[in-house]
């Protein structure tokens, strides 16, 4: 660990919380997976599977729905006021717009190169791509599904976070910093960098505090204060980290592992800056997640694998059907 992380890391840490597994719901279903997207309100998670989205009703713990026709899916964004979502095609840089309610496809929308992240933003009522091709944002006007406008970015773009005010946070992964947009002027405010961490890819936001947590490749929770523009200090994680989120009820920051199987429970110490207070172990695989608000609940989805790589192939190939959510809770 870094001299910068064992200032920051105190000695001093609060009593750990309880999380752990409390449920597999087995969704099987073909295809691979990215971000994971809940929508609290309408108790539905939005899981990306390559080719199509498949919907669960988290409370009953059943699929409802699948969105087809996405190729190359990576996420999902839910615009609930207007009753419709969007999903981020990477394989023909396209948006698909939908009705929250009949899932059915309502429009296409041409978007930048290799479209991944995918992000509404209240503020300026905006759905924004984020490209790894062409390294830009793009923006679709929500009331209109039409493009307003691009902003070009440092590098590849990975997940964004927004505040309240019109600012945008996202991950360049290549360039390890975070860049700061006005979502509204679609210009770039800022930037930063996340040394000694790594290659971010899943952000989180404290709203309240304005504090940022990046997962990085190195094994570190890049912690950044996101009004000042400026890293706080890291964190370690687990191996293969691929999502953040943070609870706002709890005060606690989560990232999810997926080449160890962990989950990394990290939050605000007695003596100031950031520690981890537990580890939780999930399943290999386990590297994308969403959490529920509401119940502060996490969703992960894991695969089980063949053991023997495919001589034809570096990936191990996922056993068919095997595709299963995870659901973590806190001990009451």
């Amino acid at each position: 660990m870094t001299t910068l992380a064992l200032a920051f890391v105190a000695l001093l840490t609060p009593p750990a919380p309880n999380y752990s597994v409390i449920q597999k719901i087995a969704i099987g279903g073909e295809g691979g997976w990215d971000y994971l997207t809940m929508d609290s309100k309408a108790r539905r998670l939005y899981i990306s599977r390559g080719t199509h989205v498949m919907v669960l009703d988290v409370d009953r713990g059943q699929l409802v729905g699948d969105i087809p026709d996405t190729p190359g899916v990576h996420g999902v964004a839910v615009a609930s006021k207007a009753g419709k979502g969007y999903s981020s095609n990477g394989r023909d840089d396209t948006v698909t717009v939908f009705d929250l309610t009949t899932l059915k496809a309502l429009k296409r929308v041409k978007v930048g190169n290799r479209p991944d992240a995918i992000f509404y933003d209240p503020a300026s009522d905006r759905v924004f791509t984020f490209n790894a091709g062409s390294t830009d944002t793009t923006a679709i006007d929500v009331k209109t599904d039409t493009v307003a406008g691009s902003v070009k970015l440092d590098g590849k773009p990975e997940f964004p976070q927004v505040d309240a005010h019109g600012n945008l946070f996202v991950n360049i992964e290549d360039k390890s910093e975070i860049q700061k947009l006005d979502t509204k002027a679609l210009k770039v405010t800022g930037s930063w960098p996340l040394a000694p961490a790594e290659e971010p890819s899943g952000l989180a936001l404290d709203v309240r505090r304005q504090v940022l947590f990046s997962t990085c490749s190195n094994k570190l929770l890049a912690i950044s204060d996101a009004k000042a523009g400026k890293l706080l200090g890291t964190a370690p994680i687990g191996e293969g980290p691929d999502a953040a989120a943070f609870d706002p009820g709890e005060g606690l920051a989560f990232s999810s592992n997926g080449r160890d199987g962990t989950l990394t429970v990290v939050g605000r110490l007695p003596r100031g800056g950031y520690g981890v207070l537990q580890t939780v172990t999930t399943q290999v695989s386990a590297r994308t997640m969403a959490l529920d608000p509401k119940t502060h609940r996490i969703y992960l989805i894991a695969a089980q694998f063949q053991t023997n790589p495919d001589s034809n192939n570096r990936r191990r190939q996922m056993v068919p059907n095997s595709a299963t959510i995870l659901v973590v809770a806190p001990g009451r």
